[in-house]
């Protein structure tokens, strides 16, 4: 297999981002110290961000090497209802567009709830307005991939299934979130070499093989009870078999980025690229 290559970073800034310049741009600049070449931007409550500002971080992120995603605000559900969905949809097109003059390659974000209602209803009309919201995007110019992410409950649209059913739709790809993975079965599973094989092997079969050079992750460690998650943890504190993981990407060549999301941001984020390095050369 071809060695694989991952950029690694943090969701949101670091967090011992000096104050000064602080903000994106201080973040991209304190990454970089670091050795991390990689930065999903955080506006996970809103995007409340400048045009003026988004072109600041472009340039930052340009001078230092650092590659740039976002995470959307929480608050879209691509199953909400017809009074909701403008909102969801408004939050989801301004990070992606906000996103794309901030430099930013793809907009992750986590895309809603069942509401009990039968799966494949539910994943018809999120695919549905997905392509409406794309069909925009690429009329304005925009060509940013958007990212659904693996939910770590049940009760979430985001299963794997779900995720490489909407990813069916140029210009959507997963957001693989090995944790949340994890967390979804609520048992313990999925967190084998084995397990995680057959996962990349559907995930290439689903996609194609070239998918697999185009990755990204979401990692940390995970608490989670019979009904998935509960909250992230530190890497040493949880039960992820992450080294193991790490092991079978390595194995299928994958390549990508993997960024943090671990209460210890930038601590994790280089216990895994170090972790990384070392496997690559042995």
């Amino acid at each position: 297999m071809v060695t694989a290559s991952f950029r690694f970073g943090t969701v949101g800034s670091p967090l011992a981002t000096p104050k000064k310049p602080g903000g994106s741009v201080g973040a991209i600049q304190f990454s970089k110290s670091l050795g991390l070449e990689a930065l999903e931007l955080g506006w996970v409550q809103a995007v409340r961000v400048t045009e003026e500002t988004c072109a600041a971080i472009r340039q930052a992120a340009e001078a230092y090497g650092v590659a740039l995603s976002v995470h959307a605000p929480y608050f879209i559900n691509l199953n909400a209802d017809d009074e909701e969905w403008p909102k969801s949809r408004k939050r989801l097109m301004d990070a992606a567009h906000y996103g794309y003059l901030a430099g930013a390659t793809d907009i992750v974000f986590h895309p809603g709830s069942y509401f009990g209602r039968d799966r494949r209803q539910v994943l018809s009309l999120a695919m549905s307005r997905l392509e409406g919201c794309l069909d925009e995007l690429r009329r304005a110019g925009n060509p940013v991939i958007l990212r659904p992410e693996t939910m770590g409950k049940a009760a979430m649209l985001g299963s794997l299934e779900d995720v490489l059913e909407m990813s069916k739709l140029p210009g959507v790809q997963p957001c693989l979130d090995f944790a949340h993975l994890h967390a979804r079965t609520g048992s313990g599973a999925m967190n084998t070499e084995d397990e995680w094989a057959r996962l990349l092997e559907t995930y290439a079969r689903a996609l194609g093989p070239q998918a697999l050079s185009n990755l990204h992750i979401h990692l940390s460690g995970i608490e989670y009870g019979p009904k998935g998650e509960k909250n992230h943890l530190p890497l040493a504190e949880a039960d992820l078999n992450w080294k193991g993981l790490f092991g079978v990407l390595k194995a299928f060549g994958c390549s990508g980025r993997i960024l943090c999301e671990s209460p210890i941001l930038e601590e994790d984020a280089l216990l895994m690229k170090k972790e990384w390095e070392a496997l690559c050369a042995s």
